[in-house]
């Protein structure tokens, strides 16, 4: 064991020299990189599954530096669009492009589940009897904590301490005050310059902490990876095969279909040149699992890279990093398939429209809820009567394994954020087409 750990370290150090040497002196771009050190990681957590979770605390580091910059970046690039947009009446025509944009896509996803749940049958043969004692105690203890209802969430957007709920990360609230904050600079005239100015800076200040942070990208990402198969390895997918296939072939499809439906068939614009611009962004959501966490990469990404103009990129992707869940909704309409199948229950026509209305609605408020997309799922199967002791054995089951399938969900949560930010920047007339076109900028 000793030997092994050794030897992983000294692998470790190995990969990190060869990562510095390939952005320093080979000038490899950075998502190329990011790309190799996912590759590296995973298998040498594959290989050496007992020392790689020594190294997780270096992917923490990561995720915290990203995660640092979330709150201060959303509340300056929004109170800085708000200002570069002169008129507070453009935000009404915005806030209901991407609203409208953000459930169509949901919409399809949640179909696309529903789908691929009834072509490939993932809960057909399981024996959910197998859910770990830990997992079964875990969600029921949420479940008795109970959701919020929706009145609830809508006021809770309001925050009555805009600190707090700075302190918090509540980044509905965040996003409420900083467009407030906007309007209120913009209608004190001569008086709110000076103060509209330094949000500006700072604004500019932390995407360029930004840019800093995700040059670091490499290196998390390889410790996240090694990690995750070396606490779950390739094992994981042995008894959820079918609703791993399933999930990743869904949000394959929904990347390609309808994120790239809109990028050639709206914009008209290369779909390809819409992912090698967004595969910076791509890559930490799926090593870190988290929407929010991403954000900051995502917003240089689709400012930098594609041409949108940060005051609407700023606007946009942090209102879809709170809820456009997409991924999500996949995940959601598979499992009710995967539950209704384990369970031998045959679901009618009407069963699956109301998976489908349950399942957008409820992904809308994922991001107020802990483990979202499992509490949710117990959600969305009363809909057809499954008891929730059942509902909760059926989701325990699936818990253990769960980090590898919502890595995948949040890479088609972001890159759904990037199409749609992108849409609505060519509508607003923000979004620059040559630098869309041109070589994405590293």
């Amino acid at each position: 064991m000793a030997l092994g750990a050794a030897t992983f370290w000294i692998i470790t150090l190995a990969v990190f020299a060869v990562l510095f040497l390939l952005g320093r002196v080979a000038k490899w771009p950075l998502w190329l990189r990011v790309i190799l050190a996912l590759i590296a990681g995973g298998a040498c957590g594959y290989f050496f599954p007992e020392a790689a979770p020594a190294i997780k605390p270096i992917g923490d580091a990561f995720v915290n530096l990203i995660r640092m910059l979330v709150v201060p970046l959303i509340f300056t690039t929004l109170v800085a669009g708000v200002i570069s947009m002169g008129d507070p009446k453009r935000l009404g025509s915005l806030g209901v492009k991407t609203l409208s944009l953000y459930i169509c896509t949901t919409v399809f996803a949640v179909t696309l589940g529903i789908i691929f749940g009834v072509l490939l049958q993932p809960g057909v043969g399981v024996d959910y009897g197998q859910a770990s004692t830990s997992a079964v105690d875990t969600l029921t203890s949420r479940i008795e904590g109970g959701a919020p209802s929706l009145v609830d969430r809508l006021l809770a957007i309001i925050p009555t301490n805009p600190v707090a709920a700075m302190a918090s990360a509540d980044v509905l609230g965040i996003i409420f005050f900083a467009i407030l904050f906007g309007v209120g600079i913009l209608m004190a005239g001569e008086q709110g310059k000076r103060v509209g100015e330094v949000m500006e800076s700072a604004a500019e200040a932390i995407l360029k902490m930004t840019v800093f942070v995700m040059e670091l990208a490499p290196y998390g990402v390889f410790a996240l990876m090694a990690w995750v198969l070396g606490e779950q390895g390739l094992g994981v997918l042995v008894n959820l095969g079918k609703l791993a296939i399933a999930l990743y072939a869904a949000c394959i499809v929904q990347i390609i279909l309808v994120y790239g439906g809109i990028i050639r068939i709206i914009l008209g614009l290369p779909f390809m040149r819409f992912i090698s611009g967004i595969l910076d962004a791509m890559a930490t959501a799926y090593s870190t699992a988290s929407s929010s966490a991403t954000l900051p990469v995502t917003i240089s990404n689709v400012s930098n890279n594609l041409g949108v103009k940060k005051s609407v990129a700023g606007s946009v992707l942090p209102l879809g990093a709170t809820i456009n869940m997409d991924g999500t909704s996949i995940y959601l309409g598979l499992v009710a398939l995967f539950a209704a199948q384990a369970l031998g229950i045959e679901l009618q026509l009407i069963d699956y429209v109301m998976i489908a209305l349950t399942a957008t609605m409820a992904s809308i408020g994922a991001a107020g809820i802990p483990s979202a997309s499992l509490f949710l799922a117990i959600t969305v199967l009363t809909v057809f009567n499954v008891p929730e002791e059942q509902a909760i054995l059926v989701i325990a089951f699936i818990f253990p394994f769960d980090r590898l399938l919502d890595m995948m969900r949040t890479l088609t949560n972001v890159t759904g954020d990037a199409a749609v930010a992108s849409v609505v920047g060519k509508w607003e007339g923000a979004l620059d087409e040559e630098v869309f076109r041109g070589k994405s900028k590293q």
